[in-house]
């Protein structure tokens, strides 16, 4: 009879571990995704800005040198990501296939124009920047005009903003809220053992002698769920950095060992100070007030 009843405390206690471990586990998980998210945000938005091209017609009457001197001069500006050179023979073929058919052979000609396309780096994709930038550019004698999707520029740095400033409120938010999570799994471990708590210092046990089991306990509980959600957080930023390539999500080395240290820090220091206040609690209720 013994026997039985201390497997099924055994089998109970098991239980109250995974369920701890698991909650921390998907909490830290969770945390661990939004600070990726974070991090990433203007990556992403980054990578959205060097999209937008910026498009350089040149004249007719633009002389080859020219030509090779603007595009020398616009690789190694500093606004510059990469340049494209298209021919109005390239165009011409590209705009044939777009269309089905070839519309010189009505036209008698080629109305198009040389062009180089400007892929900026995204710190200079704003409206007064790309402005300037294309006054510049319109300013030489030889270039017809500068085109650019000026309100998309405008519409993207605006969403930028506004999706930056709602992640970092969702991130406060949800930091608050994982702490109340693992607070909450730890004080519920404890709690089934309040008896065994205020039997101890029935005893004649110090506080410091009676936390330090819960404590270390618990900390080795965090220790476990702050593994198993590094290990998810690496195997999903895995399959994101494969299927999202130009992110380059593996790319910033330095950042994801803070990010991850920070998440297994998380784990134990929540760990610690929840059991340390939860311990306590129940170390200074009267015996009566254990039932209630």
């Amino acid at each position: 009879m013994t026997t039985s009843f201390e497997r099924y405390q055994k089998r109970r206690l098991i239980s109250s571990y995974f369920s701890v471990v698991i909650s921390i586990a998907l909490v830290l998980f969770l945390l661990g995704m939004l600070g990726l998210l974070v991090l990433n945000t203007k990556k992403v938005a980054d990578h959205f800005k060097e999209q937008i091209a910026l498009t350089v017609y040149l004249k007719d009457t633009a002389k080859e040198v020219e030509i090779e001197q603007l595009k020398k001069s616009l690789a190694m500006a500093e606004y510059t990501k990469t340049t494209t050179y298209v021919s109005k023979e390239d165009a011409a073929a590209a705009h044939s296939e777009e269309i089905g058919e070839d519309f010189m052979e009505f036209l008698g000609y080629n109305p198009l124009q040389n062009s180089i396309d400007v892929y900026m780096n995204a710190d200079f994709v704003s409206s007064e920047q790309v402005d300037e930038i294309a006054a510049e550019l319109t300013s030489k004698n030889f270039v017809d005009e500068v085109v650019y999707d000026k309100p998309l520029i405008a519409l993207l740095n605006d969403n930028v903003k506004k999706i930056s400033l709602w992640v970092l409120i969702a991130s406060t938010v949800f930091t608050f809220i994982a702490v109340l999570l693992i607070n909450s799994s730890i004080r519920l471990a404890v709690y089934s053992k309040r008896f065994i708590i205020k039997t101890m210092q029935m005893v004649g046990a110090t506080k410091g002698f009676i936390r330090r089991p819960f404590i270390w306990q618990s900390v080795k509980l965090g220790l476990i769920g702050a593994i198993l959600a590094l290990i998810g957080m690496a195997a999903v930023l895995y399959y994101l950095d494969n299927s999202f390539q130009e992110l380059n999500l593996l790319g910033d080395v330095k950042m994801l060992v803070i990010l991850f240290s920070g998440i297994f820090l998380m784990g134990i220091i929540i760990t610690w100070i929840s059991t340390f206040f939860a311990t306590s609690r129940f170390l200074n209720l009267k015996t009566d007030e254990l039932y209630y």
